[in-house]
């Protein structure tokens, strides 16, 4: 038997909204996930020590503040810094298209905004670990 697909979901910065980020977790859990939720008000060190003790395959970074464009650079540059570059990393939230594009760029591997059905997140997240394979 396989082991379930690990999922560590953050609120990075100020962002005090986190009804949709654990209407998320439900879901991936009811899909039978690993959900681990930080919490709100967290620090891209305090996400990125987390997913990598708790070895999850995707850490799901929620925002909703307009933080985008410098979360990221800050989390990729700490999975690199430590050697977990193979850590699927996947966006939610609220931001404008052209964040979505650039944020991409960046290494995120899939950008689930606000109306993204829970279906879709489910077979997203799914399809993402079982690409990547093994680690």
């Amino acid at each position: 038997m396989t082991q379930p697909i690990r999922v560590l979901l953050a609120k990075v910065g100020l962002d005090g909204h986190d009804r949709g980020v654990k209407v998320v977790a439900r879901t991936l859990r009811d899909a039978g996930m690993d959900v681990i939720y930080s919490g709100l008000h967290r620090t891209p060190e305090e996400v990125v020590n987390a997913a990598i003790q708790e070895d999850v395959d995707v850490l799901g970074v929620s925002l909703l503040s307009g933080v985008q464009l410098t979360v990221f650079p800050k989390i990729f540059q700490l999975l690199a810094s430590k050697g977990a570059e193979d850590m699927i990393v996947v966006a939610g939230g609220v931001m404008p298209d052209e964040d979505v594009v650039e944020i991409k760029r960046m290494g995120v591997r899939e950008v689930l905004l606000q109306d993204t059905p829970p279906d879709v997140i489910v077979e997203t997240l799914t399809r993402l670990v079982t690409e990547r394979g093994e680690r």
